[in-house]
């Protein structure tokens, strides 16, 4: 199978849960399939990354864009330019017209049995009529990711900006989901949601993956850590700044009341002013790390304090995978093969959630049967096994695009 993969922005340094995802897929697909990356990337030519690129993904074919967004006041006239767009920004941004005329010279040369749009982002550079099937990979459901958002900022000009992008998504997520021939989501739950905006049957669902490997290699015995909580991910973004915050003012002080010498690590690239102020005596703000593993190694729980949020928590097998006991608000686990009280707890309000915590810090027993659990269920998502189903899926849609289409029976 020839595959064609297009992803807007950088995929190096494998920072992000999207990245994760993809970088993983690609990984796959690349070792089974004739794969070939277009990824595009703003900013300064960066020649290094583009090398590091191609000896990541032989073949791959990164361009760079050329504008720039790396200020706060270039961001404000690349996103002016583009706000009488109908299309949301988040879209327009990633929109190029050295990408769509790639795509187009490709496709007009069937070079491709199949293209893959990662992310809605980079959906406008693919033609309306392409000459090949066309997969759309939904990584989360934005319009859903933006109405959470709009909803909890607190910022009122980033809330305006918010609920305008949201209204925008609300409009084109459906139509251009209904436009691509497959769409893959990493949920049951996000399925379910896509189903008002296509057939169901053209909704596949690939779930998240683990690199089981890395983590089995790391895992340490259950019931000797310190009383160390652990919050992992991107904190640049705004989901996670949200839940650091939340965490920090409502559920660690109840945690402290019980466990003084607890101890709070927020582990994660980029932290936001708002994340790198909660920096205390008992909270630790690492910034980026060279490897998440020693942090995970060292906590006694992981905890997933999100509010706002789409697609899954790759990062929530990340600690289960080492035997962690995580606990995680309803929208934190969303879309994960999870069961409360049996691998994970479920708490949405800040006693309940703190409460978990407590327990687990004080009741090692508790906290090994969790953990092992939590092994349990991670071990039947290794990448090797994920990335499998998406080819299947790739394959069953061109075999179907390749099916003559019946022609309807004339009357007598």
């Amino acid at each position: 199978m020839r595959i064609l993969w297009v992803k807007g922005g950088r995929l190096l340094p494998v920072d992000t849960g999207g990245k994760l995802r993809s970088y993983n897929l690609l990984r796959v697909l690349a070792a089974r399939h004739e794969t070939t990356l277009l990824t595009y990337y703003d900013g300064g030519r960066d020649e290094a990354y583009e090398r590091q690129m191609a000896e990541t993904f032989p073949g791959c074919l990164t361009l760079h864009t050329g504008y720039r967004t790396d200020t706060a006041a270039r961001s404000a006239i690349h996103y002016a330019r583009r706000l009488a767009s109908p299309a949301p920004y988040s879209v327009t941004k990633f929109t190029v017209p050295a990408v769509r005329s790639q795509i187009d010279q490709w496709m007009a040369e069937r070079r491709f049995d199949v293209a893959v749009c990662d992310f809605l982002s980079a959906s406008l550079n693919f033609p309306r009529t392409p000459s090949i099937p066309c997969v759309l990979f939904q990584h989360n459901v934005e319009s859903a990711l933006w109405r959470r958002q709009a909803t909890f900022e607190r910022d009122r000009m980033k809330r305006l900006v918010f609920a305008i992008e949201a209204a925008k998504m609300a409009r084109y997520e459906p139509s251009t989901v209904a436009r691509f021939e497959r769409i893959i989501a990493v949920s049951e739950s996000d399925r379910a949601l896509m189903t008002a905006m296509t057939a169901p049957d053209r909704i596949a669902v690939v779930p998240t993956g683990v690199d089981l490997a890395t983590f089995r290699a790391a895992r340490v015995p259950t019931g000797d850590e310190p009383p160390a909580v652990l919050f992992l991910g991107s904190m640049d973004w705004e989901a996670n700044i949200d839940g650091a915050e939340w965490f920090c003012a409502e559920v660690w002080p109840r945690v402290l009341s019980a466990v003084p010498d607890a101890r709070f690590r927020i582990v994660g690239r980029n932290p936001h002013a708002r994340v790198a102020r909660l920096a205390c005596a008992s909270v630790e703000v690492t910034g980026t790390v060279p490897s998440v593993v020693d942090y995970l190694r060292d906590a006694a729980v992981f905890v997933v304090p999100l509010r706002i949020g789409g697609g899954t928590r790759l990062k929530i097998f990340e600690g289960m995978a080492m035997g962690k006991a995580v606990v995680s608000t309803t929208v934190g686990a969303e879309g994960l093969d999870v069961t409360h009280g049996r691998d994970i707890v479920l708490a949405d309000d800040a006693t309940t959630f703190a409460d978990a915590i407590v327990r687990f810090l004080q009741d090692r027993i508790a906290r090994r049967r969790f953990g092992d659990a939590a092994i349990a269920l991670a071990e039947r998502f290794d990448w090797s096994a994920v990335g499998e189903q998406f080819a299947a899926v790739l394959e069953d849609t061109v075999r179907a695009s390749a099916a003559p289409v019946p022609r309807p029976l004339r009357s007598a």
